[in-house]
């Protein structure tokens, strides 16, 4: 286990996302959640608009998860729980404060719980001074209903704007981040997680689901690449993946996100991998294109 950022939450190397969760055959629910528990992860991700589709579905995920809570006594403590708001189909994206404290009461009452361990901001509000956002977290904080905050898809810029007017310090950022997507490298945003000590939760970890199945010839490299890792390690390619995000300094959190229960299984195979220095390295100059100055 390891701190969340400063928020005194303790949470597992890896977790668990739920995006999907809603397409889990119904009496194979439990068995997925117990299969995390049984490889090690606590920190289940979730959000109030997964299981949204064409004809509705918004809450869905947080619904069912809720109901299993019900059914099943003593579940919800044994996890750290983090769900997110602030998209608002058929409007974009809404992070008011009328709105986020509402979406806030709507996922409690969905998860039948009084209160999430971790509730982040889905995505960016253009239209919200980050002032106004900074303030709604701390009111959501103070109200006992949630015990650490933290923001996905923010940019640099956006995560360093609202914290300048936080007192409660962000637990965590959610990127894109993957040996697909470079970018949180790139932009600087693992540099500012360390200096400031914030956790960094990397969702589509497996690019997509490219780095199962590479298509174009600059995910065949990648994949390429971690191959040789994985042949060597005798783990998957796609734990491959895992522990090569997991092997930046910044200790990142890769979010699972598969529905089947030996594929969760597999996630305690990520500590079985060790990177070099030189293997980590091939992996990123493979996804980059072109060789390190």
């Amino acid at each position: 286990m390891r701190p969340l950022g400063k928020s005194g939450l303790l949470v597992s190397p890896i977790a668990w996302g739920m995006w999907r969760f809603v397409d889990a055959a119904p009496d194979q629910r439990h068995a997925l959640i117990e299969a995390a528990f049984g490889a090690g992860v606590n920190l289940f991700d979730t959000a109030d608009i997964y299981g949204l589709h064409d004809t509705g579905g918004f809450g869905d995920a947080e619904s069912l998860l809720g109901d299993m809570f019900a059914e099943t006594p003593g579940l919800r403590d044994r996890m750290v729980l983090a769900t997110k708001g602030g998209i608002t189909p058929p409007v974009p994206y809404n992070s008011s404060a009328a709105y986020l404290e509402k979406a806030l009461d709507n996922s409690l009452r969905r998860l039948k719980t009084d209160r999430v361990d971790l509730y982040q901001i889905h995505r960016p509000d253009i239209l919200a001074h980050p002032q106004e956002v900074a303030a709604t977290l701390e009111r959501m904080v103070a109200s006992g209903k949630v015990r650490a905050i933290g923001v996905s898809n923010y940019t640099l810029t956006q995560t360093t704007a609202l914290a300048s007017f936080l007192t409660t310090p962000l637990a965590s950022v959610q990127p894109e981040f993957s040996p697909l997507e470079l970018e949180p490298i790139t932009s600087g945003l693992l540099d500012l997680t360390m200096e400031r000590d914030v956790a960094v939760l990397a969702w589509s970890p497996l690019g997509g689901g490219r780095i199962a199945d590479p298509g174009s010839a600059r995910e065949q490299a990648v994949a390429a690449a971690l191959d040789v890792k994985a042949q060597g390690a005798g783990v998957s390619r796609t734990t491959a993946a895992y522990s090569w995000i997991m092997a930046h300094p910044a200790r990142v959190i890769p979010i699972v996100g598969t529905q089947n229960a030996g594929r969760i299984a597999e996630i305690a195979d990520v500590y079985k991998v060790q990177w070099t220095r030189t293997e980590w390295y091939d992996v990123l100059v493979a996804s980059r294109g072109e060789k390190l100055p």
